[in-house]
């Protein structure tokens, strides 16, 4: 793999060099249909297949935003936000500018979309997502999150390249430490949210036949 093309082709190089800013990065990504993962077979596409397939959900869409990151002079870097078993994990393209934290994210949730670089920590960043991270019946869910992972340690997998599924990066998110955000108190204490919001949720950028699944 070249240092100064990481592998991609010319017409990859050139589109993602054209997203010089994670505000276009998201516009970017945004523009992707949603993957439901329709026939119920579970998806880690790399980002060439993403082009492919032209879908992606949220792992899939952070990983090529990392990518799209890297290309510009970012650390490619991934933060893994953990739910309670009642709904669904997500993961986030986080980078720095002037210090603060940012994200970048791949949703059909009204909500749980970009963040700009205005936080002092990941956890100061992960925390701007509880409130609106409910399920269905307006439980709050988000539990933990990880520290930054670097996805230059999958450099010798190939996965900004491959054409094959990279499922080594989610299995090392699931594996990684996570930091709890809530005592058992306070998760017991937590107050369900409101009909307005909840009907707001309802809201979703891709439609489709399957049950619905915001992430």
């Amino acid at each position: 793999m070249k240092e100064c093309d990481f592998g991609l082709t010319r017409e990859e190089l050139k589109l993602f060099k054209s997203l010089n800013t994670p505000t276009k990065i998201q516009d970017f990504i945004n523009k992707i249909p949603i993957n439901f993962e329709e026939g119920g077979k579970d998806t880690c596409y790399s980002p060439r297949r993403i082009f492919k397939e032209n879908k992606c959900h949220c792992i899939e869409g952070a990983i090529l935003a990392a990518l799209i990151l890297r290309v510009n002079g970012y650390p490619p870097l991934l933060v893994d936000l953990t739910a309670s078993s009642k709904d669904f994990d997500h993961v986030i393209a986080v980078f720095q500018k002037d210090e603060k934290w940012g994200a970048i994210t791949k949703t059909n949730h009204y909500a749980l979309r970009y963040r700009e670089p205005v936080y002092d920590s990941i956890r100061e960043l992960v925390m701007s997502y509880f409130h609106e991270y409910f399920n269905d019946p307006g439980k709050k869910t988000l539990r933990s999150y990880s520290d930054p992972v670097d996805l230059t340690m999958f450099d010798h997998m190939n996965w900004m390249t491959t054409e094959e599924e990279i499922w080594e990066i989610p299995n090392y998110l699931v594996e990684v430490p996570h930091f709890q955000i809530l005592t058992k108190a306070q998760i017991a204490s937590l107050r369900n949210a409101e009909e307005i919001e909840i009907k707001a949720a309802e809201i979703t950028e891709w439609k489709s036949d399957k049950i619905k699944e915001n992430f």
